[in-house]
């Protein structure tokens, strides 16, 4: 009676894009990868990475079932386990962890590897919403807002010395939930200065800031004091503070970025220009895409993706291939189907019967959004490479069970919340 009701009232709509998804996504990263591959080689050749991603779509089928098996009391219930079974992942890397490419965020089980940071995303989400529905939370108060901060930045402190800063930037995506549920609006107000100031500092030199932010400030305390009273001393401190951000911001990018990491700004930046060194992939993904035009040169016959010259093509850079062999049509019927996806689950999380099951349905849509923004600006060139996946279509076993676990555990939320009632 249970199974009947999950595949009655379950969401087929979702599944429907999902499936799409993880389709059309083995079959760019088959057309990315094929040029490296044996010209006999079989299509369930584990050999070849599109073998290896098939398989990871056949494992995902059996995770599916027992992730909808489980009931969601379940998951309420042992949030916060399943949270710190998470974080001791995360810390083991250090000790046990495999390095690749300077990085070491992967477990070795053979020749496949896991990545758990992949997984703390969901174990996060739980976590967050088992703290915002178990107590009544008001999130104007600051000490409710420093621990769901914790909860939040607990897994960043943990990955960013990985280093992973792609994965840690997905954590920041929780902030549209905590603004669903009520923090407060300066915490935005915020964070837009500070990435205002971030990019003027390195654009810049300080001093320019300083007098900039200087003229900013008084400028609105003048205008606001014509309304109401205020106290030029807060107007002062606020000067100070953004004016020591500033300085800081040119402090950690010299002495504390590493070189790649300058570079990419500075070519985001227009500073520097490096199409052979640093910015020789953003480079060839612009071409990539915009060699696609409307309609694409078709299935396979993508030159740029033959020729092997966009590196990492199957994993951050495969939306360079939908650009090169399916164009501008084919890359915003992709787009159409990350938003529809989106967007259901925001219209499923609002009609949720528990706030569990809401704000963990935010938390799903949030990550799925920041995933597929930062990835497409990232190929685009509007914004830095950092190694962010686009889900579903980016080449990994880890990535692709992680996001399918974070869906299907809302999608078993949403079809039983007729129970819940």
């Amino acid at each position: 009676m249970k199974n009947q009701s999950v595949s009655s009232n379950i969401d087929w709509m979702s599944i429907m894009i999902y499936t799409a998804l993880v389709i059309m996504g083995w079959l760019n990263i088959y057309s990315s990868s094929l040029s490296t591959a044996a010209v006999d080689a079989s299509i369930f050749d584990v050999s070849q990475i599109y073998g290896k991603q098939f398989l990871f779509i056949l494992i995902s089928i059996p995770i599916i079932f027992v992730v909808l098996f489980v009931e969601p009391k379940f998951y309420e219930k042992f949030s916060i386990i399943i949270f710190a079974v998470a974080i001791l992942a995360l810390i083991g890397l250090f000790p046990f962890g495999k390095t690749v490419a300077g990085q070491r965020c992967w477990y070795a089980i053979g020749s496949f590897t896991l990545q758990p940071s992949e997984f703390a995303k969901a174990a996060t989400s739980l976590a967050l919403a088992k703290y915002l529905s178990d107590v009544q939370i008001n999130l104007k108060h600051t000490n409710r807002q420093l621990q769901a901060l914790t909860i939040v930045f607990l897994p960043v402190l943990l990955i960013l010395p990985q280093p992973d800063p792609g994965s840690a930037l997905i954590y920041f995506s929780f902030f549209f939930v905590l603004f669903r549920e009520g923090l407060p609006g300066w915490y935005l107000g915020t964070g837009l200065v500070a990435i205002i100031v971030f990019v003027l500092t390195l654009v810049f030199e300080n001093s320019l800031i300083v007098v900039l932010i200087a003229t900013v400030v008084l400028v609105i305390h003048y205008l606001r004091s014509r309304l109401i009273e205020r106290n030029i001393i807060g107007s002062l401190i606020i000067l100070a503070l953004v004016t020591i951000f500033s300085f800081s911001v040119s402090f950690v990018f010299n002495n504390v970025f590493k070189q790649h990491h300058r570079d990419r700004f500075n070519i985001l930046l227009g500073k520097d220009v490096d199409e052979r060194g640093i910015g020789y992939n953003t480079d060839q993904s612009e071409i990539a895409i915009g060699s696609g035009r409307w309609i694409g040169k078709g299935f396979l016959e993508g030159t740029q993706t033959k020729g092997g010259f966009v590196p990492e093509q199957h994993t951050d850079y495969i939306f360079t291939t939908v650009g090169e062999e399916w164009g501008f049509m084919g890359s915003v019927f992709v787009i159409g189907l990350f938003v529809g996806l989106i967007v259901r689950i925001i219209y499923l999380a609002e009609r949720q019967k528990t706030k569990f099951s809401r704000v963990y349905g935010y938390c799903v849509a949030s990550i799925l959004f920041i995933h597929f923004f930062v990835n497409i600006a990232m190929v685009i060139g509007v914004f830095p490479t950092i190694g962010v996946p686009l889900p579903f279509f980016s080449y990994g076993g880890s990535g692709l069970w992680g996001f399918t676990i974070l869906l299907f555990i809302f999608l078993k939320m949403d079809a039983n919340k007729v129970n819940e009632w």
